[in-house]
């Protein structure tokens, strides 16, 4: 990747807006920056069998910083609940190392739908604001293991911090909105921890890739990315304790959509 001027404020800009919404929606910014990453990988001329998993590795990589970035932020308010942070970790770290190693083994075709069909469900949930009715408390032991494992797997997959099924997950478990975004953010640190590291070796002494690449993670968009993602992540989160993000919500649905449509165009024309 030819790092021009251009090229170098896109991923800036990138790290901005990602940073933001990791900070008010407790999503990450992987839902945006995997289709970003994929079309400027292949506009640079990356091997078409590595875009995707590239650009999802780097994505995860990326939430390394926010997370930290925004977690701090929700903590001074007192609304991380720790408690369900380290019981859904261990099931997370797993299964985030899991969804690493499928991910070497799918095509890039594959992955790349697999991305649109789940940024599509959560766009869609996200624009209709389905809210889970409030209907049982969190789980013990082997039941949040096994959450944290499909929260990590997933979230290796689709290249982001976990918040589209961890969010909804403990609002139904009578988890408060807020606390629960919160939350989620604190969750994104393991999950971009075992999720990097799992795709760095399962990328390792992989031919063809960039200079500048360690696995799948190519380390100059990261760097870039992750310089004005921790200056924004805390702006999220604060706006999140004082704003109504309905409307806003709806609208980066609207821009998901356009987002899955792309993705899955990747995946049907590879």
């Amino acid at each position: 990747m030819n790092l021009d001027l251009v090229l170098i404020l896109e991923l800036l800009a990138m790290g901005c807006v990602s940073g933001f919404l990791a900070g008010l929606l407790g999503i990450g910014g992987g839902m945006l920056l995997v289709p970003a990453l994929t079309y400027i990988a292949t506009a640079q001329g990356f091997p078409n069998a590595y875009v995707v998993k590239m650009a999802l590795a780097t994505s995860l990589a990326t939430i390394l910083f926010t997370s930290l970035s925004s977690v701090r932020a929700h903590h001074k308010r007192g609304a991380v609940r720790w408690d369900v942070v380290k019981l859904l970790a261990p099931g997370i770290v797993a299964g985030s190392l899991l969804g690493a190693q499928i991910a070497k083994l799918l095509s890039t075709q594959t992955l790349a739908l697999v991305f649109a069909v789940f940024v599509s469900y959560s766009a869609l949930q996200m624009f209709i604001d389905k809210k889970p009715k409030p209907s049982r408390q969190l789980p013990q032991g082997a039941g949040m293991f096994g959450t944290g494992t499909v929260i990590g797997s997933l979230s290796a997959l689709v290249g982001a911090g976990g918040g589209f099924i961890s969010v909804p997950f403990m609002a139904w478990c009578n988890v408060p909105i807020h606390t629960a975004v919160a939350t989620s953010a604190a969750l994104g640190f393991p999950i971009a921890v075992a999720g990097t590291i799992g795709y760095i070796f399962a990328g390792w002494n992989l031919q063809g890739v960039p200079a500048g690449s360690f696995g799948y993670v190519y380390l100059p968009a990261l760097a870039l990315i992750a310089t004005t993602s921790v200056l924004f992540a805390p702006l999220g989160a604060k706006a999140a304790h004082k704003l109504d993000v309905k409307q806003l919500k709806r609208a980066f649905a609207c821009l998901l959509i356009l987002l899955a449509a792309y993705m899955a165009s990747k995946g049907l024309a590879s």
